[in-house]
């Protein structure tokens, strides 16, 4: 087995940085400044950013297969990798430095080439951290560290805004979204680079041609690949459910409303934290059983939200801190499944398709977060909470249970999915050992020269 060294699996998960630091003034930030202060208005920005997220639909499998079908002499993920670079750089200029006054047309167009230069350098990365190593446990490493960095760019990114907060500039909201697109379009080409230059790809090994029925039918009966996108369409439903309420939970329930974005950060540094944890718990259970394991803890660990005095911070600190095993231990052993569940596709159909399978991971985190937030308001206004003004404490209570609920059902299900998930580190050795086979004897027939009559 190839081990990397730290320093070098750091500077391959650099790029991780700046797709972390994306997500946030995405969600948050970005549909706030259009409109309000660019003046496009509510209703306009809404649909925009709602037909953006749609646009990853088409755009997820589409550059999944084209990194999968078109490899370089570079190896078969980097030149994507530099390619995303001008498309991401140029868009994050257009969308986070914009000069007023600006259009819809000009925000939706530009959002398309940002989660286009987004979507291809984050399948890109992923699947080569897939391919970087054949080994059970090794592969959780490298999609533990690159975990870890891409938790590690929400932080980095709110730090110049929280300096130009001080500082109290003129056109306030504006310097703020303009320092998190500069934090971007700078640690990108940095990061990029560091990576392309210090970290070697492989080869690509060659692949049987079949068509495009043969390559579709062991999708649908690939059992793993099931199992493994249900609990990620779960695990995404249930991280944007809690997301789309925390405001309103750390303000009406907890009264920690000043101190609620600084709260945030230690849920994120708890996800980090918590990585190096469950990874070593892996060495010992297996992925799939530690995803049980963290799933029966992020049953049983909600209700203690309940007991947060309210006005408290420091409890509600310590609560949210231990929340953040949601964030970075089941994404990070997903993926590292993830690239278990291609090995036995390309034992089945003689193709490596890491990109279109991490293509299929992230559609599916992406469907399940779009549905949480239609299905959470949905409920929370049937129970009568008003989110603009007054409530009766039965809404606030009512919204205090479905922000406790939600995540228990969810991981109750993901626990019971994943517990039947048939690939543990025998499993992965014996496709592996079948997959080497199968390409030396694919070598030894193209290098023997027929016998001449």
């Amino acid at each position: 087995m190839t081990r990397l060294s730290s320093w070098r699996l750091a500077a391959f998960s650099g790029p991780a940085i700046p797709i972390g630091a994306l997500g946030l003034p995405i969600g948050v930030y970005l549909p706030h400044f259009y409109a309000g202060p660019m003046g496009l208005g509510l209703a306009a920005v809404g649909t925009i950013f709602m037909l953006a997220r749609f646009w990853d639909v088409f755009t997820d499998p589409a550059m999944g297969v084209l990194s999968d079908k078109f490899p370089s002499r570079w190896g078969r993920r980097r030149h994507w990798i530099v390619l995303s670079v001008p498309i991401l750089m140029l868009s994050a200029y257009m969308v986070f430095v914009p000069t007023a006054p600006v259009s819809s047309f000009y925000l939706l167009a530009w959002m398309f080439f940002l989660y286009i230069g987004w979507t291809l350098l984050t399948l890109s990365h992923m699947a080569w951290a897939a391919e970087l190593s054949d080994d059970y446990n090794e592969r959780s490493r490298i999609q533990g560290f690159r975990e870890a960095f891409q938790l590690l760019g929400v932080p980095l990114v709110l730090l110049l805004p929280a300096m130009i907060e001080r500082m109290g500039p003129e056109n306030m909201e504006a310097a703020r979204v303009a320092s998190m697109g500069w934090f971007i379009i700078i640690v990108l080409p940095i990061a990029i680079g560091l990576n392309l230059w210090l970290v070697p790809e492989k080869k690509a090994k060659p692949e049987r041609h079949v068509s495009f029925i043969a390559s579709v039918v062991p999708l649908f009966r690939n059992s793993p690949l099931r199992r493994l996108l249900a609990a990620d369409f779960l695990s995404g439903f249930a991280g944007t459910a809690l997301a789309s309420m925390y405001m309103y939970e750390a303000t009406l329930v907890w009264g920690v409303g000043s101190s609620a974005s600084l709260l945030l950060l230690l849920y994120f540094f708890g996800g980090i934290g918590f990585i190096p944890l469950v990874l070593k718990l892996s060495y010992y259970l297996g992925k799939h059983r530690t995803v049980v394991v963290a799933g029966l803890f992020n049953v049983c660990f909600p209700p203690v939200i309940f007991l947060i005095p309210f006005g408290n911070v420091w409890v509600a600190a310590a609560v949210l801190f231990f929340l953040g095993v949601n964030v970075g231990t089941t994404t990070t052993l997903y993926r590292s499944m993830m690239a278990d569940v291609a090995d036995l596709d390309e034992l089945e159909t003689g193709q490596k398709r890491t990109g279109l399978f991490y293509a299929l991971l992230t559609l599916t985190q992406k469907i399940g977060g779009a549905v949480a937030v239609g299905v959470v308001f949905w409920t929370l206004a049937l129970i009568g909470f008003n989110p603009e003004g007054e409530n009766a404490p039965g809404a606030v209570q009512g919204l205090s249970y479905v922000f406790v609920a939600v995540p228990m059902i969810c991981n109750a299900l993901v626990a019971a999915i994943i517990w039947f998930y048939p690939i543990g580190l025998k499993e992965q050795a014996e496709l592996r050992r079948k997959l080497d086979e199968r390409f030396v004897e694919e070598v030894e027939q193209t290098e023997r020269v027929p016998n001449l009559p």
